[in-house]
């Protein structure tokens, strides 16, 4: 959705005003110019707290056209330069870290980003962004898979930056290591989140978190979140009550499954978790880690949907 300008959303007469017998045409003109000014402000105030979709994928089709990214590659150095230029004015921390892998030692890198609240405790929004180390030879570029949350994080963050947050802070950590190096297992993949859950469990900061929305394959054109069986149940009602606020509550939970993503080192330790992922990409899953995961099948449709949702449920959160 176009930003609103301020002649956007006034009433016809105010662009239809005439001079009125008796007043001058100084003072006619002044009064129309206050008048048309504080209505399209109004009406800018109403549509501010809209996520911009559209916003949303330009920085995704940005991001995408770095390549492959998988660790160790020139691409995913590029990625991190991308991630680290978005958010170069704000609280940004780089979480480096060498985990064992299936194909030996690799360093990887999180990155979070706080916005800070009033209130004590904190809401996380994750995501991964790397992709898959054996596709690398096939040109897979993840628009859905890594690319449609990460341009949806960073969108996020224009959303909160320069607010005051009267509830909870807000953090987003964009994920390295999601995907396996050889094959999925509990051991080779979810490096970056294994290693995160695991350190803030160690200082105390998990006990700080309300709540942890982890969004993966989230831009699919044909929209259907499913139901995590391994998610927070309330957590997960909160999403689908936020979802009904904009009329979105059928795009969430037609089908329920159980996922193994980011979010399991969380669950494991407590956190109330919910993954918000749309496994069903392309008739029968097609697209899903292939060559075909491409810009043109997402959409900014899907990504307004989901920001809306997150946002309010993010408000919802506030209210507990």
């Amino acid at each position: 959705m176009p930003r609103l300008t301020k002649t956007q959303g006034a009433p016809s007469f105010c662009r239809a005003f005439r001079q009125k017998d008796g007043i001058p045409q100084f003072f006619s003109l002044a009064l129309l110019l206050v008048f048309c000014f504080f209505q399209a402000n109004s009406s800018y105030a109403a549509t501010s707290d809209s996520f911009n979709g559209t916003r949303a994928l330009e920085y995704t089709r940005e991001f995408v056209s770095i390549g492959p990214r998988w660790v160790g590659s020139p691409g995913h150095v590029k990625a991190e330069d991308f991630i680290k230029k978005q958010f170069a004015k704000d609280n940004l921390e780089e979480d480096t870290f060498t985990m064992n892998t299936a194909i030996g030692p690799q360093t990887m890198h999180n990155f979070i980003v706080r916005f800070p609240g009033k209130k004590d405790g904190v809401i996380v929004l994750g995501s991964h962004y790397e992709t898959n180390y054996p596709l690398r030879n096939i040109n897979f570029v993840g628009a859905n898979d890594g690319g449609s949350t990460t341009g949806f994080l960073i969108e996020m963050a224009n959303h909160l930056r320069g607010r005051t947050l009267d509830g909870y802070s807000v953090w987003l950590v964009f994920f390295d290591g999601e995907e396996a190096f050889k094959e999925w297992s509990a051991s080779d993949s979810t490096y970056g989140s294994r290693h995160l859950a695991a350190k803030w469990q160690n200082d105390g900061t998990l006990k700080r978190i309300k709540a942890f929305i982890l969004l993966d394959m989230i831009g699919d054109k044909d929209l259907d979140i499913q139901r995590d069986g391994n998610s927070t149940g309330w957590l997960l009602d909160l999403i689908q009550h936020a979802a009904a606020k904009d009329g979105n509550q059928s795009y969430f939970y037609q089908q329920q499954t159980e996922v193994e993503d980011d979010h399991l080192a969380f669950v494991k330790r407590g956190v109330p978790t919910a993954d918000v992922i749309d496994l069903d990409y392309g008739y029968q899953n097609a697209y899903h880690h292939t060559a075909q995961d491409t810009m043109d099948k997402i959409s900014a449709k899907s990504l307004t949907i989901v920001g809306s949702t997150i946002l309010e449920t993010i408000r919802l959160l506030n209210l507990r």
